[in-house]
Parts: C-alpha cells; structure tokens; sequence
C-alpha cells in the first residue's frame, strides 16, 4: 500500500509519520525541510507518544510509483495551486482532503471523480523542519465518499488509520461532518488568533459571548444549506466545547494563531468567510462570522506588513 502526502505541514508529517508504521508513505515538502526530515528523520512529540519515523520525504514527486491514496494537507488557499500542479496523477488516484474549512473538496472534486472527505480531530504544532508535537487527540478521524456514501476505498482508509493509532471511521455523509468540524474551527480558530490565546482561555465571558454568536449564526445557515450537524441546538454544541472540547484542547494554539505568528497566510475565507458566503445565498446576515473574518484578516495583512 502506497500513500503520498502533498502539502505536508504539521498536520501531513504528524500523520506520515504514523502511517509509515503501517504502509508506505512517501510526504512531498517543501525542500529544506525535506532534506533534514530525510537525513534526521521525524521526530514526533506529545499525545501519541516520543518516536523519530523514517519515511520518504521530499520537495518533488518521486517518478515511477503508484500511489493507492493521495492525501491533500495543504492550506485551503493552496488546493487550486496544487491541484493543478498534479492533476495527471489526481486523475487516476483516491484523493483524500484532510484540510480545514469548506470548500477544498469542491475544488478537487473539478480534477477528479474519486474524492474522499476527511476530518481531522487531532492538534498538531510544528516544532521545527523536523518535530512535530500533538497536542491531543480530540476525537476520531472521520472519512466518507464525496458528494455522499461509502465504498471499499473510504472503508479501508479508515482501517489503514485505526492500523496506525489514529482511531477513525467511515460515514455515509462526510459533507454533515465536514460542517460540524467548520463550526467548531470558526468558534475556535479565528478568536484565538484576534486575541492571542491558546483554546484554554476561551471560556471566559466576552470570548465566550462572542463564541455564541457565531455558533447561533452557523446552525442557521446549516439548516438553511440543509445539513445536520453533530448537535441538535447551539446550546448542544455549546456544552459541548464548553466542558468536552475545550479541555481537552485547552493548552493547542490554534493553526491560524500560528500563521499569524509566522507572518502566513490564514484559511480565515475558508472558514468564517465560507459561513458568510452561504448566508449571503440563503439572505441570512451573518455579522458575527464577517466581523471576525476580517478581524483576523487585518492582523494577517498586519503582520506580513511588519518588516523582519
């Protein structure tokens, strides 16, 4: 079994350095990176325990293989660039999208009929070119064939992954979970980047007042798109994250707290900006969700204006 990674950041090397212990995992990177992954190996840290993995990791495509599965873990903005960069090999292989927010799966769904939807729970930091810690493991990663059901394929990726540690499962309808795992990446990602905190924090009275609004205005625009999330009512959810989610995930920084930190780009439109987008198609206002786009846009451009 042969599994390539595009787009390998934290996420993607936490994730190759697991399933190395189970199939073959070949992790395109960028090159610096690569060359000390190759030459040091992947140290990964935290939840999953202390290991340096060895696997095939690289700033090109390797000629002459065949991959079973391609998994995409590249940021959302970055779907179209590389779908265009690979979409010979795309064309012929189960592609799997574990990135955040909505939309990504659309994107890749225009260079290949065989797309599988994938969430991920778990947090990830990237230490260095070659450390990767986990900060926990928040629950299962979820996989399902797009637009809707399961087959074969998502049935045994989900048991590559349980093969490997990473407890998952299969679904029948990836696009219900995909928006459940948006909702809490929009009440979570976005706050702590404007405010500087890690998830811990979030539960005190005007983060949390906040929080609300934009659960309340995501459920409305579900319904409206016809999906059912994971909760029956925003105060579901928000029991949920309040005494589930948060403790557990109390000490990650964020993805997106992290990109404003390092001066990148963040997936804020895939996100926030995607819940805005739907609302504006159902005539739902969505002030909650668009305030904090831009807020979090601001100290992206902000960032990347301040000289090093």
């Amino acid at each position: 079994m042969n599994v390539l990674i595009l787009g390998a950041g934290a996420v993607g090397l936490g994730i190759a350095a697991k399933l190395s212990e189970v199939v073959n995992v070949t992790a395109i990177t960028r090159e610096g990176p690569a060359r000390t992954i190759s030459e040091q190996g992947l140290n990964l840290e935290g939840a999953w325990g202390s290991r340096t993995c060895w696997f095939p990791c690289c700033s090109r495509l390797p000629s002459e293989v065949h991959f079973d599965y391609i998994l995409v873990s590249t940021k959302a903005y970055s779907t179209q660039e590389v779908c265009q960069s690979y979409g010979g090999l795309l064309r012929d292989t189960e592609v799997v999208s574990l990135q955040n927010g909505l939309g990504s799966e659309e994107i890749i769904s225009g260079y290949t009929n065989r797309v599988i939807g994938g969430v991920v729970m778990s947090g990830y930091i990237r230490q260095d070119e070659h450390t990767v810690y986990v900060t926990a493991n928040a629950g299962e990663t979820i996989f399902g064939r797009l637009p809707t059901g399961m087959d074969s394929a998502v049935t045994q990726l989900a048991e590559i992954f349980n093969e490997a540690g990473i407890p998952a499962r299969a679904t029948g309808d990836i696009k219900d979970s995909l928006w459940s795992k948006n909702l809490i990446s929009c009440t979570l990602n976005p706050i702590s980047a404007v405010l500087g905190v890690r998830y811990g924090m979030l539960t005190r009275g005007p983060a949390w007042l906040i929080i609300s609004g934009i659960t309340r205005e995501v459920f409305q625009v579900a319904g409206a798109e016809g999906v059912t999330l994971q909760w029956e009512t925003p105060d579901d959810y928000l029991a949920y994250l309040k005494n589930e989610l948060i403790p557990v995930m109390a000490t990650h920084t964020s993805s997106m707290l992290q990109d404003i930190r390092c001066r990148r780009r963040t997936e804020v439109g895939f996100m926030n900006g995607a819940i805005t987008k739907f609302g504006e198609k159902h005539g739902i206002a969505t002030p909650y969700n668009e305030c904090l786009a831009n807020m979090v846009q601001f100290r992206e451009q902000e960032q990347m204006e301040i000289p090093v």
